[in-house]
């Protein structure tokens, strides 16, 4: 045993110094330090093994498929410039219709239909405001054995520029001119050989200066305009000849022949009021007003001509809505009732008087 053990030492201090002289051979010669060279040493990370891996992630064949990606709902709203105009394009028609088949009660089969169109441009920007509407209307109706009607008939333009002097007040400096006429012949009804109206006759042109209320966020707007002129148009020679609307009649001889040709345009100076409102009274139930006020200042002040509209939106859904209205005219200008004697002479002119109308439909509506 203590001889293995003296073998082991022996072998132990020669490959020591065995060792050593080759670690001294080994040695490197000294360089200077501009020569030493040093190596970059790059650490790398290894990635976490993934744990919870999604149900849809397909690792082995990563391919974008769109076969299970729904449409979007809603429109996707692109980015728009800012602009000051708002605008609004509505389409109507309103139908009713009645038929009978061996009704024992009686009646008669009818059927009647109203278009109707409005257009508004508005524009705002601090210290101006331009708001321009225009209004169509025209509607008929047709009866067993009895011709063919008008019910409705209305065109209708308004433009107001108004400027404020800050962006604090309601208040505006503003312009205003109105124009109303009509589509077709109006007749008095059987008789529907002479007519009683026509296209620019009468056609109404209104053009002031005055002042606006116009309050923030709301669709109100009061005019007050003491310098208005108000012009009359009857181009139809034969109502001019009559005198109809206020224009001056034509002059006749004893015979009836036409010494000189009516006049087809009547002009007033006055004061005028007008006043437009919308608003919804309660859900899916609007209402718009509109009312004109004037007095003339150099022929009849204090006859007033009143033109008052006011009517009920109640919407079913997005297309169909029912309408309920009402419309009272007064002008001091349209006389009723003329009185003429078997010679042909007029011996009363007539009176002027009020007139109502009222309308009930439901129709389709269509907004772009």
């Amino acid at each position: 045993m203590q001889a293995n053990n003296l073998k082991l030492t022996a072998l132990l201090v020669v490959f020591l110094c065995f060792a050593r002289v080759n670690a001294q051979d080994s040695i490197p010669e000294p360089q200077e330090i501009d020569s030493i060279a040093i190596d970059t040493i790059v650490i790398r990370s290894f990635q976490d093994r993934i744990k919870n891996i999604p149900r849809g992630a397909n690792l082995t064949n990563p391919v974008i498929s769109f076969k299970r990606t729904k449409p979007l709902k809603n429109k996707y709203n692109r980015f728009k410039i800012p602009s000051f105009w708002d605008n609004e394009n509505k389409i109507g028609f309103n139908f009713s219709e009645v038929a009978f088949i061996n009704w024992n009660a009686g009646g008669n089969n009818s059927i009647a239909g109203a278009a109707n169109a409005k257009f508004v441009r508005n524009y705002k920007f601090r210290y101006v405001q331009w708001n321009n509407d225009l209004e169509v209307r025209y509607g008929l109706n047709a009866q067993e054995d009895r011709e063919l009607r008008k019910t409705e008939d209305v065109i209708r333009f308004s433009s107001t520029f108004g400027y404020r002097k800050d962006t604090i007040t309601n208040w505006y400096y503003s312009v205003k001119t109105n124009f109303n006429t009509q589509f077709s012949n109006g007749y008095k009804y059987p008789d529907t050989e002479t007519p009683i109206s026509t296209f620019m006759a009468p056609g109404y042109l209104f053009l002031g200066a005055g002042t606006s209320y116009i309050p923030e966020g709301k669709k109100f707007n009061l005019y007050i305009s003491p310098i208005t002129q108000k012009a009359t148009f009857v181009l139809d020679q034969d109502l001019a000849n009559n005198g109809s609307f206020g224009v001056k009649k034509a002059v006749k001889d004893a015979d009836g022949a036409i010494i000189e040709e009516g006049e087809n345009v009547f002009m007033e100076l006055g004061f005028l009021i007008t006043n437009t409102w919308e608003k919804e009274i309660m859900t899916n139930v609007l209402m718009n007003h509109r009312i004109s006020l004037y007095t003339d200042y150099l022929n009849s002040f204090g006859n007033i001509d009143v033109d008052w509209e006011l009517n009920f939106n109640l919407k079913v859904n997005k297309y169909i809505t029912s309408n309920i209205g009402t419309q009272v005219i007064f002008d001091n200008d349209i006389l009723f009732d003329e009185v003429v004697d078997d010679a042909g002479v007029v011996i009363s002119k007539g009176v002027p008087k009020i007139q109502f109308k009222q309308i009930l439909g439901i129709g389709i509506t269509y907004d772009f």
